[in-house]
């Protein structure tokens, strides 16, 4: 089950709207992808818990993931505690991530900068040899990822890298409207949300317009790090 990145985003649809594009070029790549929901997103107001996973799926598959999970966390209400820990900690060991992308460290919605941090600390704990997990009865060994990067979301935060996603714009979008539940939808009867109108996926696409621009790409996904970066060549630096 050995994936290069793992993707972690608290809702369905967190990972889509603000990592995908990066997903997509890193798989481009040869690289492997994972990705892990927390939650099922029970507390959205269109759709249920069962349509999201379904979207999940679809959307899953188009970006081409190994492998996807949910923890089934309480939405809107889990907490930092050793049993939530222990959870990501698990998959962390089995799925053994290079890289690990996770929620925007501060956000306007309160779920996401708890995620963040339990993740972040989920990461570093699984590379704690006294901390003993399993999975289907088998012990497991440590293992802690290299980097733990956090997407940026809705708070537009001042990214510490941004990674280039123009040939993979159009995708994304087709990605994002896998969950037809949640955004534009002209033939759904569901209440307004302030993402579900045709104006937000353009806000999305302006977005990444936005951080792309000044790295002097045509869209782009920003990042932060909660540690110094070091680079090993000055002409790979864009």
């Amino acid at each position: 089950m050995k994936i290069d990145i793992l993707a972690i985003g608290v809702h369905p649809d967190d990972i889509e709207l603000s990592c995908s594009g990066t997903l997509l070029h890193h798989i481009a790549m040869g690289k492997t992808v994972g990705l892990l929901d927390l939650t099922c997103g029970e507390l959205g107001t269109r759709g249920s818990a069962e349509i999201r996973l379904k979207e999940a799926a679809a959307a899953s598959k188009l970006i081409g993931a190994r492998v996807r999970g949910n923890l089934e966390m309480e939405d809107g209400f889990f907490e930092y505690t050793k049993e939530n820990m222990l959870k990501i900690v698990e998959i962390i060991r089995l799925m053994r991530p290079e890289i690990i992308l996770a929620n925007a460290i501060s956000d306007r919605h309160p779920d996401h900068g708890r995620a963040a941090k339990l993740t972040a600390d989920a990461c570093f704990y699984a590379g704690l040899r006294r901390i003993e997990t399993e999975w289907e009865d088998e012990a497991q060994e440590p293992w802690r990822p290299k980097a733990v990067y956090h997407y940026i979301q809705d708070h537009n935060l001042k990214p510490d890298f941004v990674v280039d996603i123009t040939p993979y714009m159009d995708q994304k979008m087709e990605v994002i409207q896998a969950y037809k539940s949640q955004f534009y939808d002209p033939e759904s009867d569901e209440p307004n949300t302030p993402i579900s109108g045709k104006g937000f996926l353009e806000f999305v696409k302006g977005k990444n317009a936005m951080y792309g621009r000044p790295a002097g790409f045509l869209y782009g996904e920003g990042f932060t790090v909660a540690r110094t970066m070091g680079v090993t060549n000055l002409f790979d630096l864009k």
